[in-house]
């Protein structure tokens, strides 16, 4: 039975959810900040965060599991320790699992408000057709838009809409950064499983160009997402007190450094790479947060 609440808690891969739990918390807390509301209780702030960020890890987590339902292949090859592989938990019952945690956030988010089960509905779309018909996990390029849109940017406004209106100039500009650093950085979970895919049919930049021109393609696309923002205070969409989010350029860099060196991170079932980006992702929005608190 231990084996079993392991093996559906390695399902959700926990790690994952943070990504979710910490950016959508930060934006929520930097727009109601931003926006100057003070019409709600202290009380309703928190239980509205609480409600919408785990709707948010929810769908991670019925993504995750779905991915893996459908990933059953692949994952022998690449991935043998993973519940599904070892015979603990079925593809079946991971579709199930992930069937009743879409259902779950969808009627949670639907206590937020509609527009923001507007997006999580928008957020689910996109990561059920990354694993099931159309599966666009199997075409190159799209994979990474697959990735980029629901976990950047439409999360991103799924977020700041929770008190604020999303299509405002800072969210839609927060939103797309944290976009373009996706389409890169989602490249790096790819190198472990550049045998297994190629050999599922699945293309990704690693499998058809190689790992030291993905690591380049990857740096352009995550640097340039942050070397936005500069160019964004110029224009005034972004505040001036938010420059500082620009150095973490250095990070990309080092990230793209680490894809070429491959090392897996035992911990996290990845590479150091991939590690890094998650990070550099929530200090992108823990800065975010933190700048937007102290000088709005």
């Amino acid at each position: 039975m231990n084996q079993r609440i392991r093996g559906y808690v390695d399902l959700l891969r926990p790690f994952t959810l943070l990504a979710p739990l910490v950016v959508s918390s930060c934006v929520m807390i930097a727009s109601f900040v931003y926006t100057g509301k003070l019409d709600f209780s202290f009380s309703t702030i928190v239980l509205t965060i609480l409600a919408a960020s785990f709707t948010l890890a929810l769908v991670n987590g019925a993504s995750n599991a779905l991915n893996q339902a459908t990933d059953l292949n692949e994952d022998r090859l690449s991935k043998p320790y993973r519940p599904i592989p070892r015979g603990i938990i079925t593809s079946k019952e991971a579709k199930m699992i992930a069937s009743v945690l879409y259902v779950c956030a969808f009627l949670l988010s639907l206590t937020v408000h509609l527009l923001f089960a507007t997006f999580v509905g928008t957020i689910m779309v996109f990561s059920i057709t990354y694993s099931i018909f159309p599966r666009m996990k199997r075409v190159l390029f799209m994979n990474q838009l697959w990735v980029a849109l629901p976990r950047g940017l439409f999360g991103i406004l799924a977020s700041w809409s929770v008190f604020s209106n999303p299509f405002q100039p800072v969210p839609i500009a927060i939103g797309s950064i944290a976009a373009l650093f996706l389409f890169g950085g989602t490249t790096t979970k790819d190198i472990l499983d550049a045998h297994a895919d190629k050999t599922a049919g699945i293309q990704t930049l690693v499998n058809v160009v190689g790992v030291k021109t993905t690591a380049c393609i990857a740096c352009l696309c995550m640097s340039t997402s942050f070397l936005m923002i500069p160019l964004l205070i110029m224009f005034n969409v972004l505040a001036l007190y938010l420059l500082p989010l620009a150095l973490l350029t250095v990070l990309a860099v080092y990230i793209a450094w680490l894809m070429t060196h491959n090392k897996k991170n035992e911990r996290y079932e990845n590479t150091s790479s991939w590690t890094l980006m998650y990070t550099t992702y929530l200090l992108f929005a823990l800065g975010f947060a933190f700048l937007t608190i102290s000088f709005s």
